[in-house]
């Protein structure tokens, strides 16, 4: 039997209206006996307060329960495919392209493909390289 859906009292759950935009990505066949909306909104917490998934407050299903749903869904793409469709909503209420034309790439942080072949002297360990 399912356990029904516990409302909990965190700043990390998802309103009614938040939940019916994301439902349909966690279909309602399978053998688990809790709430799907308990275990996104347990995933969300982790991930929105940093806490380990053995810290999880009890209001939630078990960590491991909740820690194995997440990465299932992130093996079949679950979670790429939300922020991929709560992306193209956002930019479509913002009166924007569903898709972005470009993208910004910080340059410090790109590694660059020049290697250079000098060698010389490596003052703090004081020895040739």
């Amino acid at each position: 039997m399912k356990a029904e859906y516990k409302r909990t009292n965190y700043p990390s759950d998802l309103s009614d209206r938040e939940w019916e935009k994301i439902k349909e990505f966690f279909p309602a066949g399978n053998k688990s006996k809790y709430d799907k909306r308990n275990l996104v909104e347990a995933v969300i917490y982790v991930v929105k307060t940093g806490c380990q998934w053995r810290a999880l407050p009890h209001d939630y299903p078990p960590y491991s329960t909740v820690y194995n749903f997440y990465s299932r869904a992130k093996q079949k793409g679950t979670w790429e495919k939300i922020m991929q469709f709560l992306v193209k909503e956002t930019r479509i209420k913002s009166d924007r392209t569903a898709e972005p034309h470009y993208a910004l790439i910080d340059s410090q942080s790109v590694k660059t493909a020049y290697r250079s072949d000098k060698k010389g002297y490596d003052g703090g360990k004081k020895r040739k390289e």
